[in-house]
């Protein structure tokens, strides 16, 4: 169970929309409000006095490393004084006791289930606190006693704790996905020293140094496969149900299960830059941007709960003192307004929606840094997507082999990698992909800037470049019109073919166009590719609207021409570094958590952990339904309080009406929202 505190951790001057640059200052805040949480368990005090945040109901909910047992046993012994307390009322209630014994077992029984209610009011008190839920509570109960109305104060109570512990239920159901994060952060990391292998804490290793990491155990810090082979479990950062096969040189991230092979990785981020530190980051930071929803709820609460008691306090003196009205009938309706008028179905429902949201959409591999960004989604029309990287994979591959005549296809490809043994371009890592090219050896290597590679290689000289090459050294060629990145390839002046190599698309790239154009969202590609390319990758996906041959900036100059519109919000979705000013610049910044950059993610407001572009229309789509279920409590909330405000004053109303009003809206709030998380 998962107590509301309030986290006195202030943010420092790096947060960048919403995150803390500083890894260091955000693990000495988890670590304060975790303490601050287990003592105000202790104490059982669960409101907040900040200024920012209504007192009734306080409803931050803050994600702790891992699940506190003694909280468990908590929520259980609450529920067994809860039956306790039902047996009771009801033995007490259609039993025949007399009143010497009555009396007192209704009082007993009400401090069994209220004493926690008054201890919390009492606390509140003495901080110049007043206007909370707990005195609310307090004051209509006690005064019901007073009243003689014994039956009434405690099934008051009684459905009061009722209703807290189904939110403090639904608090941890609806963080379940979220709270399953936290369990990514490895204990320990097994690291290589001095030929020995020795455990020791994830922050401990330095870039640079080989971990080893055993069947069932989380990969500790990023790196890469240095040897072994095995399958990794990914689902805990991407979504993804089905293992990732990993091998020598393949990249590895802090939070991925082993599975079943022994794997040698090579540290190449700290503990602190890791994967896993940084979405820990991400989501313990999420709750802090509430949504304007929330913002305005807690506002209207400060102002509405002293306007409450006091107009309880005019119902109660008014007509007796200056109409002779009977002071107990008053004084009965005056208590049941004040327990009707507790706001906590709007004060608890609403964040406690924005929140189930945020977890509905981590459970889909998106992470939303904040309630802020949830709701502003609701309002997108346009998005730009960036193209390398983001609708398509960012790798290049050969799509194409184009042999000339009396060439073998396997020979032109292993010729072309050969010529491309020692480069590092992108193009040429694609030629070199599935080329067993370890015993191969070259007497010359040249790079010719601008045109390809030229090698001796067993007294052959090999070329392989673009079409200036062949020209350059009178290769007789004939010059391809494919689309895409053409390699052609000669050897000892004689062409031997071209490979077309291309960025491929991601296979959802298709189905997120689709669906953003189902939710009337226009769609703008931008590329720093050739007209060329971008036209086909546009043509492939039906997006009208692309711009290409574009630096960084500008991408911004085009992003501020679509802003200066103003018919709704603007998203942009990358990647990479060049990147981070656009989304930086957007209203609303997505960016890509498998491939993209550290500069992109730390900048976005959304994360797409899966790598996926569908799945901008998929946080879309949970975002309205959020901002949907959050307008309907707060309709049902005013709605149902409005009538039985109004019986209460007329005294059609009784305290039970007024258990209805209040728990019952509150429960049925609770309810609502967590369809968001089926």
């Amino acid at each position: 169970m998962f107590k509301s505190t309030q986290n006195k951790a202030s943010h420092d001057a790096h947060c960048v929309k919403g995150t803390c640059n500083c890894l260091n200052h955000k693990a000495k805040a988890a670590l304060a409000t975790t303490e601050e949480s287990e003592s105000l368990s202790s104490t059982g005090v669960t409101g907040s006095s900040d200024d920012s945040d209504p007192a009734c109901c306080n409803t931050t909910i803050h994600l702790n490393a891992s699940l506190d047992e003694s909280e468990e046993e908590e929520g259980k012994y609450e529920l067994l004084i809860i039956i306790i307390t039902a047996l009771l009322l009801a033995a007490l209630s259609f039993l025949d006791f007399t009143p010497q014994f009555k009396t007192p077992l209704f009082i007993l029984t009400y401090v069994l289930i209220g004493h926690s209610v008054l201890l919390k009011a009492i606390k509140q008190l003495l901080k110049g606190d007043i206007f909370n839920e707990f005195f609310l509570m307090s004051i209509a109960t006690v005064g019901a006693f007073a009243l003689g109305e014994y039956a009434e104060a405690v099934a008051v109570m009684l459905f009061y704790q009722v209703g807290e512990y189904f939110q403090d239920r639904a608090i941890g159901n609806s963080k379940k996905s979220i709270a399953a994060l936290m369990d990514l952060r490895p204990e320990v990391a097994t690291v290589k020293r001095q030929g020995k292998l020795i455990d020791v804490s994830p922050e401990e290793v330095a870039i640079g140094e080989i971990i080893q990491v055993k069947p069932g155990e989380k990969v500790a810090l990023d790196g890469r496969v240095l040897s072994g082979q095995s399958s990794v479990n990914t689902a805990a950062l991407t979504g993804e149900s089905l293992p990732r096969e990993v091998g020598k040189g393949e990249e590895v991230l802090s939070g991925f299960l082993n599975i079943n092979g022994l794997l040698e990785v090579q540290v190449e981020k700290t503990f602190g830059e890791s994967s896993v530190s940084k979405i820990l980051n991400l989501v313990e930071n999420a709750q802090e941007n509430k949504a304007p929803t929330e913002q305005f709820i807690s506002k209207f609460a400060r102002y509405y709960t002293p306007v409450v008691v006091f107009a309880a306090a005019i119902i109660a003196l008014v007509p007796p003192l200056f109409f002779q009205q009977d002071w107990s009938d008053w004084l009965t309706r005056a208590f049941t307004f004040l327990i009707i008028s507790c706001p906590c179905a709007m004060v608890v429902s609403i964040p406690l929606g924005f929140f189930a949201g945020i977890g509905a959409a981590s459970k889909n591999g998106i992470l939303v840094k904040g309630g802020n960004h949830l709701e502003a989604m609701t309002k997108i029309k346009h998005v730009l997507f960036d193209k390398t990287g983001t609708l398509t994979q960012g790798n290049f591959k050969v799509t194409q082999v184009f042999p000339a005549k009396d060439v073998v296809r396997e020979e032109l490809l292993y010729l072309g990698a050969v010529g491309e043994l020692h480069s590092t371009h992108p193009l040429g890592l694609a030629l070199k992909e599935n080329q067993n090219l370890e015993t191969v050896t070259v007497t010359e290597s040249e790079e010719i800037p601008g045109h390809g590679t030229r090698t001796v290689y067993e007294g052959n000289e090999i070329l392989v470049g673009n079409a200036k090459l062949m020209k350059m050294y009178n290769v007789n060629f004939s010059e391809s019109d494919a689309l895409g990145s053409l390699i052609y390839v000669a050897k000892n002046g004689q062409y031997q073919g071209v490979t077309l190599v291309a960025d491929i698309l991601k296979e959802d790239a298709e189905e997120a166009i689709k669906a953003l154009n189902q939710l009337h969202i226009s769609q703008t590609m931008l590329t720093g590719d050739s007209e060329k390319v971008a036209a086909q990758v546009a043509g492939k996906l039906n997006i009208t609207d692309y711009h290409a041959n574009l630096l960084p900036e500008d991408k911004v100059t085009l992003l501020e021409k679509v802003l200066a519109k103003g018919d709704g919000l603007t998203a942009f979705v990358g990647d990479g570094i060049n990147d981070a000013p656009v989304i930086a610049r957007a209203d609303i910044g997505f960016a890509m958590g498998g491939l993209g950059s550290d500069a992109a993610i730390e900048t976005a407001d959304v994360v797409l952990m899966t790598d996926k572009p569908s799945s901008i229309a998929k946080s879309v789509k949970i975002a309205k339904k959020t901002k949907r279920l959050v307008v309907q409590n707060i309709v049902l909330a005013l709605g149902v309080k409005a009538v039985f405000l109004i019986l209460a004053i007329f005294g059609i109303a009784t305290m039970w009406e007024a258990v209805i009003a209040d728990v019952g809206v509150t429960l049925l709030a609770i309810l609502n929202v967590l369809r968001l998380l089926k």
